[in-house]
């Protein structure tokens, strides 16, 4: 397989919100938040699972924090666990703006697929 189509695979593997908003390493922190919304992480869990360097989280954090877009849950051995804040109207903006996304993304799916012609079966 040459370059261009591994990358072109790997983007269609991409949620939706990063697709729209780009492949950025806050983006990628923003929509794991979105998508495991009821749960709460470390920092290195986060780190990892939006696939983003220890360093390049830790000057996104200050960004996080400082507009208060996620905040402290509870403390697991010692760990400091977070999870998005949302009471922030910022995040529920947000949320709002994936699901938007989402619901186009899923809608324009939907087309491609009526698009595709079904072979019909004939009784004998």
């Amino acid at each position: 397989m040459n370059t261009i189509t591994l990358t072109m695979e790997k983007e269609s593997e991409l949620p939706s919100f990063v697709l729209v908003m780009g492949n950025t390493p806050f983006v990628r922190v923003i929509d794991f938040f979105l998508e495991n919304r009821p749960f709460d992480y470390s920092k290195t869990q986060i780190a990892r699972n939006s696939e983003v360097g220890w360093s390049t989280l830790h000057g996104i954090w200050k960004i996080l924090e400082k507009n208060q877009l996620v905040k402290p849950t509870r403390i697991l051995g010692k760990s400091q666990l977070y999870r998005l804040n949302e009471e922030n109207p910022i995040v529920r903006k947000i949320i709002e703006l994936d699901a938007k996304i989402t619901e186009t993304y899923a809608d324009k799916a939907a087309e491609e697929e009526l698009k595709i012609p079904i072979p019909i079966k004939r009784r004998r």
